[in-house]
């Protein structure tokens, strides 16, 4: 087996986040593995480069570890959005496993959210800015509503096996709300009821920080869901089970890979001209309310990784 290279000279500019049950891109070959050191530490893991068949570079970057050892709280999720903004990703697509807190949401469907509401604990570090470089990102439209729309148009025939749905806003008429819990065990049935009376359309526990860091990294992101079970509201299913959800990740891990394929297709060119992945760009480069006089220097250093050309280190 030929070794990867452990360098990559040119920007890659979309970027998969593979969850539970996705762990690779099967239909692409790797050519690089890199090892990125961020201020805010090591990726989950590696990231895997791959190009297609007309060169376009996919970076993969898996959330867990390649062998599922991070809990959803561990997840380093600053070294991760920081590794990819740093390697060139303007865009990301992030596949997770959930659970359903609506009937017509059925296990195997996929799901695509447009809003998110947080119900993490407060012990995730959700931010790059901190004490002495004081900063605040817009997330009103948590995810890329462009992306939301070209999945939703183009990857709503390509999912196979019996009855399997692709659930956006345009098929539903209305927000579909994902709530991100701290986890890692599941939701009580009373928590889980009151969710789904919120209007939560799917639950998992790993959207935030994850969109917010992408928010403030400039990047354009897009979480596209997997049903794995109808989490523990509904009285007439039994009680979400780990070996229930492993169960149905292996028949999403087809369609997944359908997916995702499609979707590096569609956006290569996309990419390319600017239409996708520049509409954040400069976002971020008058939000730190700190007056450069009392900027911490250090927090400046560690911004400085993100955005080399915006706050001048003193």
């Amino acid at each position: 087996m030929t070794e990867l290279a452990h360098v990559f000279r040119e920007p890659v500019t979309l970027a998969i986040i593979g969850g539970t049950g996705l762990y690779k891109l099967e239909a692409l070959k790797p050519i690089a593995k890199l090892t990125v050191s961020t201020p805010w530490g090591m990726p989950s893991s590696q990231i895997t480069i791959a190009k297609t068949k007309t060169g376009f570079p996919i970076a993969f970057l898996a959330r867990h570890g390649p062998h599922h050892d991070l809990l959803p709280s561990d997840v380093p999720y600053r070294a991760n959005i920081a590794a990819l903004k740093n390697i060139g990703v303007k865009v990301i697509l992030a596949f997770s496993a959930v659970g359903s807190l609506q009937e017509y949401i059925k296990p195997r469907d996929f799901v695509i959210p447009n809003q998110v509401i947080d119900r993490t604990k407060g012990i995730r570090a959700s931010t790059f800015f901190e004490k002495g470089f004081v900063a605040h990102a817009g997330f009103g439209e948590p995810f890329d509503p462009k992306l939301n729309k070209i999945i939703g148009d183009h990857c709503t025939e390509i999912l196979h096996s019996d009855g399997v749905k692709l659930h956006t806003k345009e098929t539903e008429g209305k927000d579909l709300v994902l709530i991100c819990m701290e986890g890692p065990t599941f939701s009580t049935r009373a928590e889980s009821q009151l969710y789904k009376a919120w209007g939560g359309a799917v639950i998992n526990m790993s959207c935030i920080p994850e969109a917010k860091l992408a928010r403030e990294a400039e990047i354009a992101y897009q979480m596209i869901c997997m049903s794995t079970d109808y989490d523990a509201w509904n009285e007439a299913e039994e009680s979400v089970t780990v070996a229930q959800v492993v169960g149905n990740l292996k028949a999403n891990s087809d369609n997944a890979h359908r997916i995702a394929e499609k979707l590096i297709e569609i956006l290569e060119p996309k990419i390319a001209s600017g239409d996708v992945g520049s509409d954040l760009e400069g976002s971020m480069k008058f939000s730190v309310s700190t007056k450069p006089p009392a900027r911490d220097r250090r927090a400046n250093i560690r911004m400085h990784y993100l955005f080399p050309n915006y706050w001048p280190i003193e």
